[in-house]
């Protein structure tokens, strides 16, 4: 069997066609694996979700910024720590900003309930008996800190000692790599959009299994971040600056900043 694994889409329509066409000139996939974050932060989020939902085969769970737009909640600043530190007041007002534009995006349509509907986290068991867990973040969260280059062997151990599993893929992080997590392989795919740099290129993996054991591949594609760029622009984007500096590199992964 031959699986697609991608995650952390976040409305980026220009992207995910890009990937969903590299698959495609791939050769046919039996089954898709989409680990989250498919709607929030980005130009069109109703497209986005539509995508994905038309795949065949396709297992998908939920990621942090899907709850938030399920539940209301919403990432930090919270508005205690922008009052006790004013310098946070423009992070909170765009972040509720932009959340509250998505959610008037899918607000007369179905996908609210469909993205409340998805799951944490799923398990498949591949033709060798390897244990697969599909998850956003780490086992039994959509959240937190996930796997980076920051996290060391020891934090990355405990972090999945109770994932109960041979094999995990995560998201969250956008940041494509494996790892060994004590007993665990650890792969997450990286981002179809939002990057960081220094490969701005949207990525996913393929994965390859059969009796015999199973073999990925980190796939990435190039796409026009100024084609991106212009829609954001066009739909006036409640967080569009802090879109564009993604599309231009301009974001650094906290665990990157010196």
């Amino acid at each position: 069997m031959k699986i697609a694994i991608l995650s952390d889409v976040h409305g980026n329509t220009i992207a995910l066609d890009a990937v969903l066409n590299d698959i495609q000139a791939n050769g046919r996939v039996d089954e898709y694996w989409v680990l989250g974050d498919l709607a929030a932060i980005g130009y069109d989020p109703v497209g986005a979700i539509e995508r994905v939902a038309a795949l065949p085969n396709a297992r998908v769970i939920h990621g942090n910024t899907d709850r938030y737009l399920v539940n209301g909640h919403r990432p930090g600043p919270s508005l205690a720590e922008a009052i006790q530190d004013p310098r946070l007041l423009p992070t909170l007002v765009e972040t509720v900003a932009s959340f509250a534009w998505t959610q008037g995006a899918l607000a007369k349509t179905r996908w609210l309930d469909w993205l409340a509907a998805l799951p944490l986290d799923h398990r498949v068991t591949l033709p060798d008996g390897t244990r697969v867990l599909l998850v956003h973040a780490s086992p039994g969260t959509d959240d937190g800190s996930g796997m980076h280059p920051g996290v060391s062997d020891t934090e990355l151990e405990l972090l999945f000692r109770n994932c109960d599993a041979d094999l995990v893929f995560v998201g969250h992080t956008h940041w494509a790599a494996d790892r060994r997590a004590g007993n665990a392989r650890v792969v997450n795919p990286g981002s179809v959009s939002n990057p960081f740099p220094p490969d701005l290129r949207a990525s996913y993996v393929l994965l390859n299994a059969d009796a015999t054991g199973y073999r990925f591949e980190h796939c990435r594609v190039d796409y026009d971040h100024e084609a991106v760029i212009d829609q954001v622009k066009r739909v006036r984007h409640p967080a569009g600056e802090y879109i564009v500096r993604y599309m231009r590199g301009e974001n650094i992964s906290p665990w990157m900043k010196t």
